[in-house]
């Protein structure tokens, strides 16, 4: 069972049953829900302090959109976009801070600007340099699940048992990235809700989150918003917050540790109040 990760420059970040808010800073023009749009450089660092103040422990940036149909970025597009935010992002706060790309030049440069964490749609499997850069770098990494690409992958996705395939899938890509040389205890796992996957799909997953967290590695959900969430409460994104913390609940109670989001302090606070709930203890 992993109870931390190691990050660059000697930090770490406990996972020892404490729950982790990563707040999401999206540097691209075309991300589903608009809110989280960082058009500026100044825009990043005002939402980063917001984040920071509401309790975020991690922030990720990504430079390229993942929502349904979303379009391939090329690598130079991509640097643009991110590099500037995480160096505004380092030189001002020790932050763990995560860059979600799949691309290994993207992540070497990233980390180069101050980055800690890679977190890859891709589960490293895009870019044939993108695991050994982590293994070499001794960088934690998000591996994910995702059935297709972004571009396709909503077109009539199937599974016979979506939790358990999603399982199988992941702790095979955790088996590939240990046999590339990163270590355990550098990886974490994220289900992919929403990502190729039937509303019936992500309902399974949550229900059966805990199958995943039994494997030992420590879990990442990102839920806040999507649309599952719409189809069960019939709301567009800007009105998706209420049921957004009641699936981050549901994800914490089968053992989620990191919650990827858009809305850092209302998540901070229902996940704090339910953790006391449960334990009894403030």
């Amino acid at each position: 069972m992993t109870t931390e990760l190691r990050l660059p420059r000697g930090r770490t970040l406990a996972l020892d049953g404490r729950f982790h808010v990563m707040g999401i800073i999206n540097t691209t023009p075309d991300s589903f829900f608009g809110d989280s749009r960082m058009g500026t450089t100044d825009a990043v660092v005002d939402r980063a302090a917001a984040m920071i103040r509401d309790g975020a422990s991690i922030l990720d940036v990504g430079g390229e959109s993942s929502r349904p149909d979303a379009q391939y970025v090329g690598v130079d597009e991509e640097l643009a976009r991110v590099i500037p935010a995480v160096s505004a992002i380092r030189s001002r706060w020790d932050i763990a801070l995560s860059v979600d790309t799949r691309k290994a030049r993207v992540a070497r440069e990233s980390v180069q600007a101050g980055a800690d964490i890679i977190n890859d749609i891709a589960a490293l499997g895009d870019d044939p340099d993108m695991a050994g850069f982590c293994a070499q770098a001794g960088l934690p990494v998000v591996l994910m699940h995702m059935k297709g690409i972004p571009a396709t992958m909503q077109n009539e996705p199937y599974y016979d048992d979506c939790a358990a395939e999603v399982r199988a899938w992941l702790v095979s890509a955790a088996d590939r990235a240990i046999q590339a040389g990163i270590a355990r205890s550098a990886i974490v796992l994220d289900p992919g809700v929403g990502f190729g996957k039937r509303l019936q799909d992500n309902l399974q997953l949550l229900a059966r989150l805990d199958e995943l967290v039994c494997t030992g590695y420590p879990v990442l959900v990102g839920l806040s918003r999507k649309s599952f969430v719409g189809a069960l409460t019939g709301r567009q994104a800007d009105g998706r917050l209420a049921g957004s913390l009641a699936a981050a609940c549901a994800a914490r109670i089968r053992g989620a540790s990191i919650f990827r989001v858009h809305d850092v302090a209302e998540t901070v606070d229902a996940l704090t109040v339910l953790d006391a709930s449960i334990t009894g203890t403030a």
